[in-house]
């Protein structure tokens, strides 16, 4: 993740996943923070962020 468009893609495809109420990309970091309102699915977020062309490298 290099650029706003990162952030912007990421943002989207986590965002629109139905548990989720809010996506943080911090490009600099290589960081995605996400906030659901139910216990996550990390599964469907590690494919949500494949599908933008990205990859999930693990949990913080």
């Amino acid at each position: 993740m290099t650029c706003g468009h990162s952030r912007t893609a990421i943002t989207k495809a986590v965002g629109e996943l139905d548990e989720v109420l809010a996506a943080d990309v911090d490009v600099t970091a290589g960081l995605v923070t996400v906030t659901t309102n139910s216990p996550s699915d990390e599964a469907a977020i590690a494919a949500a962020v494949d599908d933008a062309g990205y990859e999930l490298t693990g949990r913080a």
